[in-house]
């Protein structure tokens, strides 16, 4: 028997890429999906690409019938209008994956001092931060998962091995991170409009992106005393990607060969984690449409400087992917089911 799915929110990027992803997962069906806006309205005429692969049609939520035909929701709504909707779906017992920042952050306080007053501060306790790769233990038997962000999956991923086997020192790291455009989302607005992304490359956001808190709260725990960071997020002309330079000082001791036994010792045996030899440098193209996230790093002996690259699909690992993947891990599935796409060579 399939596990029923719902979306809730299943017109935006990030939705209609959990229905580009799930509609070709063979455990899975996508039993419902609720869109105010396009209520009524076939999955494929708002997503032309879908035509013949996924057809019917969108629906307002009503909470009864929803909980009724589906198993495991992804709640896929702009952070503050998820934290409305998840309570009263965990209360009928249903799995929740939510990709909003809603239920990312273990300290309220800390998520409320760059969001929003949060209405439903006992679920995030309960709630587990859903990077795949660190906490596949603790997403088993969770019932809600905070999806990670999309800049925090690049910066996490290559961080967290370093600080916890203290190849770093947890002071002093710089985060210059590009995304692609569809990292705002898709509603209109102007920053994103082709006159003003196209041709052109500029930085914002520069001392108060919002995805930081989550960073630095993720890193400290890794570390196990506070870290922060600067982190400079920068907007590219594409459509979407992520591609994260860090930079860091090394601990004494540290080298190219013990870089490598760490990393190796964190993500031997995860399928979606490429740490990649020094003659391949990562590339937005080499991980497009997959749940990739290459990782690449070399050491400065000179400036005992660690140097670490990361690539992603923010759409993909950094949302949608990650998502899909958090659900086979807490419905006892294979990771890799239904994720198994191959990046492209041009």
């Amino acid at each position: 028997m399939k596990i029923r799915v719902g979306i809730v929110g299943g017109t935006g990027y990030t939705g209609a890429e959990l229905v580009r992803i799930l509609s070709r997962h063979p455990n899975v069906s996508v039993d419902v999906i609720t869109a105010r806006q396009f209520a009524n309205s076939r999955f494929s005429d708002i997503f032309p690409s879908m035509v013949t692969i996924f057809d019917s049609k969108c629906e307002s939520f009503e909470l009864d019938s929803f909980c009724q035909r589906v198993d495991i929701a992804f709640v896929a709504l702009p952070h503050k209008v998820s934290m409305e909707f998840v309570p009263n779906i965990i209360r009928n017992g249903l799995k929740v994956i939510d990709l909003s920042a809603d239920f990312r952050f273990r300290d309220v306080t800390r998520y409320e001092s760059v969001y929003h007053p949060h209405s439903a501060p006992e679920l995030i306790q309960q709630s587990v931060y859903g990077l795949s790769e660190i906490y596949r233990e603790q997403i088993k038997s969770s019932m809600l998962i905070g999806n990670p962000g999309c800049y925090p999956t690049s910066v996490l991923l290559p961080l967290i091995p370093l600080l916890k086997e203290k190849q770093i020192h947890s002071a002093g790291i710089i985060v210059d991170s590009k995304s692609g455009v569809s990292g705002a989302g898709r509603s209109p607005s102007l920053k994103t409009l082709f006159g003003e992304v196209n041709d052109n490359f500029k930085a914002y956001q520069v001392t108060g992106h919002r995805h930081r808190p989550e960073m630095e709260e993720q890193l400290s725990i890794a570390h196990g005393n506070p870290v922060r960071i600067t982190f400079v997020p920068h907007l590219l002309p594409v459509n979407r990607g992520i591609l994260t330079t860090i930079y860091a000082s090394a601990q004494e001791g540290t080298t190219y060969d013990s870089l490598k036994k760490c990393m190796a010792k964190y993500y031997s045996g995860c399928p979606f984690v490429r740490v990649l030899p020094q003659q391949h440098l990562p590339a937005l193209s080499y991980v497009r449409g997959t749940n990739l996230c290459d990782i690449w790093f070399t050491l400065e002996p000179e400036l005992n400087r660690v140097i670490i690259i990361s690539a992603i699909d923010n759409l993909v690992k950094g949302a949608a992917g990650q998502a899909v993947q958090n659900m086979n891990i807490m419905m006892g599935l294979s990771e890799t089911t239904g994720l198994e796409t191959t990046p492209s060579c041009v």
